[in-house]
């Protein structure tokens, strides 16, 4: 096996032994059997039953000795983990890449900016847009999109990356709401897009920084969960400009090795479009709503000494 062959199989097992484990055999229709399980999840006799194949053949699989599983098996096992979507989809990708049926690796992120992409940017103004790489490297963004995400700009150009500012920067990990949803989101979209090329230098270098420094970048990180976004909903409670909800469609730009421009946007008329065009200014303010119970402009409130009976309610 050339190390190429046995880089992309042991990723295909990677991802088979971190799915077995998020099922239970109850789920599956197993009862859960005496003693203590020495991992979660399935054992690997278990899911070798379920898919038909040999507990000897399902360990090779799953150490990356065996690289060359027929669609049928790779279906089999699919069903078997309860994979749908895009997790289904990622199964079948890293095993034609372990048998070598897909030779082909994402193109090398591009992280040069077409001016044409600019113009964009320019253009949909006054919505906050912004240009990422394949795994999430902002390389461009509008004056919205860059007051979109504060302090991201104050990091050296080569480290603003989504995923680090949402674990590392500490406006990050109070701008999403709810912050845990986000982060989950945000590493189960950085699976999908990296999966098909693992040993990429940026990815690598990017998750080993985030291993080290966040343990829940770890946990979720090795959950192996998949989802490759195109679109959504976020809520922020933004330093600048106050709480609001935005939708997001995100646009793949062809011939750029994965760059994504992403927008958003706000319903007219609503409090989150105008949050959101407060974006526009750079001495954004949130909005300020009237007090409960205004006091006439020339008669300041009266001093009050509560008697005893009012010290006693409530």
């Amino acid at each position: 096996m050339t190390a190429a062959a046995d880089a992309r199989g042991t990723e295909l097992g990677r991802y088979l032994k971190a799915r077995r484990a998020q099922v239970r055999p109850e789920d599956v229709g197993l009862p859960a059997g005496a003693g203590l399980r020495r991992t979660p999840g399935l054992r690997r006799e278990e899911l070798a039953a379920l898919a038909g194949v040999s507990v000897d053949y399902y360990i090779r699989l799953e150490r990356g000795r065996e690289t060359n599983p027929s669609p049928a098996v790779v279906d089999a096992l699919g069903r078997s983990l309860r994979l749908r979507g895009d997790g289904y989809e990622r199964l079948h990708e890293l095993a034609e890449l372990a048998s070598g049926r897909s030779s082909e690796l994402p193109a090398s992120s591009d992280h040069t900016v077409r001016d044409s992409v600019l113009r964009m940017l320019a253009s949909v103004r006054p919505l906050p847009a912004y240009v990422v790489s394949r795994y999430n490297r902002v390389l461009a963004a509008n004056p919205p999109g860059r007051r979109l995400m504060p302090g991201l700009w104050d990091w050296p150009e080569d480290q603003r990356n989504l995923t680090r500012y949402v674990f590392l920067h500490p406006v990050g990990r109070t701008l999403y709401e709810p912050w845990e949803d986000t982060v989950a989101l945000s590493v189960a979209h950085l699976r999908a897009v990296g999966g098909a090329d693992p040993d990429s230098p940026e990815l690598t270098a990017l998750v080993g920084e985030l291993m080290l420094k966040s343990t829940q970048f770890a946990r979720l990180w090795e959950r192996y969960d998949v989802c490759e976004r195109g679109g959504g909903q976020k809520s922020f409670r933004h330093p600048k400009v106050g709480p609001m909800t935005l939708t997001y469609e995100v646009m793949r730009l062809a011939r750029t090795g994965g760059q994504r421009m992403v927008v958003y946007q706000a319903a007219p008329g609503t409090p989150d479009e105008r949050a959101m065009l407060r974006l526009e200014s750079p001495d954004a303010r949130p909005e300020q709503a009237p007090p409960e119970h205004p006091q006439p402009a020339d008669k300041p409130c009266p001093t009050y000494a509560p008697s005893t009976a009012d010290a006693s309610v409530g």
